[in-house]
């Protein structure tokens, strides 16, 4: 009996331990489910949340995101003019989040006793913020708020010769544009936090310059006055009062197809590019040509009125003469050696712009009398002077031809010959009125036109004999 009743209360002690063991772990487990701080070592993307309360770790955090997104990009198009906008971060799309730690703070005061000390175990350490932002919405902003910036065009600048010779420039016009992708590239830079920053103060504004663009046009003020169109440097003009109509015609619409003629430094002016171009704009009219020294009629007579009115003009601004030639015969509208004759394929009048700059000859036509200008570069104290000396006089020769209707040995004088001669041209440099040097141009020869003598016939004695023509015959144009 007695050893009966020493294990029951064996039993009750035993019991009784264990009962007083399941109750101290109980409360244990019950103590560490229900606390009311964050578990300890955590932190949320670097900011330290744990052994806080958890109500302040959700302010703490919430704050924090508020604060990013109160942030503020302001934008100065003129400062001077107070032109300027503001926006918060967040009504450029920014938004920023710690994921997971709201849903992970929430568990630790949710479901039973057990579930939560568990998940307080087993407590998520670590935290990331989540950043995002909408580079479109403050694209969109700032071409909302400057959008007139972009409606203007750029616009070349321009030169005009007047009917007075002056040389007229008009400023060009700038556009400008919005040039937004650098600035987006450096809101977003700032706007969202690297690692290292998050939870350090805060920088709460940005500030920037509208960033603009300035386009410039094809043709700008400064690069056009470049060109060195200065000024009207020199004029020359000869005149054709005397001409046909088909003459006249052919000088004046080969005048308009040199108009405006533009010479880039060093370039070679070819007189027979301005001929084709005359063809391909007109149809050039009957006029005198001269056929291997006679006149005749042909097509295009005139034309190198215009040439040889170009070509004194260009010996008086100093160029460089690179091709020319004479007339066969003398003109009636230039001193002799002054001329410069043309013949397809043949003869060509050519000169090269060496004033450094560019050249641009214009015409005028009035009153049958042309006029060639040149527009440039040339100091004002500089002018070239022309003379012409001749040097020989050629005296005709006579050819006779037998007129069977005339008596034997009559003669009669169809066409009075006219002398030809040897001449040569000088241009002289002449600065600050007195002469620097003297340069001999050219040597020129004018055929001597035959007298035309027709006799009767003779006979027993030998008839005339005729001037042979030349084999290869060469046209120019008239007188």
């Amino acid at each position: 009996m007695i050893l009966i009743l020493k294990r029951i209360h064996i039993g009750i002690i035993v019991l009784s331990s264990l009962l007083l063991a399941a109750a101290v772990g109980w409360g244990f487990v019950s103590n560490y489910a229900n606390q009311s701080t964050v578990p300890a070592e955590a932190d949320a993307a670097g900011i330290p949340i744990g052994g806080m309360p958890i109500v302040n770790a959700l302010k703490l955090l919430e704050q924090y995101e508020e604060s990013l997104m109160k942030r503020t990009v302001t934008i100065h198009a003129s400062t001077e003019a107070n032109d300027s906008k503001k926006w918060t971060a967040a009504e450029l799309g920014y938004r920023a989040e710690f994921i997971g730690v709201r849903d992970a703070l929430a568990k630790l005061k949710e479901g039973d006793l057990w579930d939560r000390a568990v998940h307080r175990y087993r407590f998520q350490k670590s935290y990331v913020l989540v950043q995002n932002w909408n580079r479109d919405a403050l694209d969109a902003a700032i071409r909302k708020q400057w959008s007139w910036l972009e409606k203007n065009e750029a616009k070349n600048a321009s030169r005009t010769i007047t009917d007075n010779d002056e040389v007229v420039y008009v400023p060009h016009a700038v556009a400008y544009r919005l040039d937004i992708v650098p600035l987006l590239d450096e809101v977003d830079q700032w706007i969202v936090l690297e690692k290292e920053e998050i939870g350090a103060a805060v920088d709460e504004a940005y500030e920037a310059e509208l960033p603009i663009a300035v386009i410039y046009p094809e043709v700008t003020l400064e690069g056009l006055k470049d060109e060195g169109i200065d000024r009207k440097i020199i004029e020359f003009s000869t005149d054709f009062r005397t001409s046909a109509e088909g003459r006249a015609y052919n000088v004046t619409v080969t005048a308009e197809a040199l108009h405006d003629w533009h010479l880039a430094p060093g370039e070679v002016f070819e007189y027979g590019k301005l001929i084709a171009r005359a063809e391909e704009l007109y149809e050039y009219r009957e006029a005198p040509v001269i056929l291997n020294g006679k006149l005749v009629p042909g097509i295009g007579g005139g034309i190198c009125q215009v040439s040889s009115t170009l070509y004194n003009a260009v010996l008086r601004s100093g160029l460089e003469i690179v091709e020319r030639r004479n007339h066969s015969l003398p003109v009636a509208y230039l001193p002799l050696g002054q001329d410069a004759t043309y013949a397809g394929g043949a003869i060509n009048f050519r000169f090269k712009n060496t004033t450094g700059k560019h050249l641009i000859i214009r015409t005028e036509v009035k009153d049958r009398q042309l006029t060639v200008k040149l527009f440039g570069t040339m100091p004002d104290n500089v002018r070239y002077d022309v003379e012409s000396v001749t040097l020989k006089t050629v005296e005709p020769s006579v050819q006779e031809t037998v007129n069977a209707k005339l008596s034997p040995g009559q003669k009669v004088t169809v066409e009075k010959g006219k002398p030809g001669y040897v001449v040569d041209t000088y241009r002289t440099l002449v600065r600050n009125g007195e002469v620097v040097s003297r340069e001999k141009v050219s040597r020129d020869t004018y055929r001597a036109q035959p007298t035309l003598v027709e006799v009767g016939p003779m006979t027993g004695g030998p008839a005339p004999t005729p001037t042979p023509e030349p084999e290869e015959p060469l046209l120019e144009d008239g007188v």
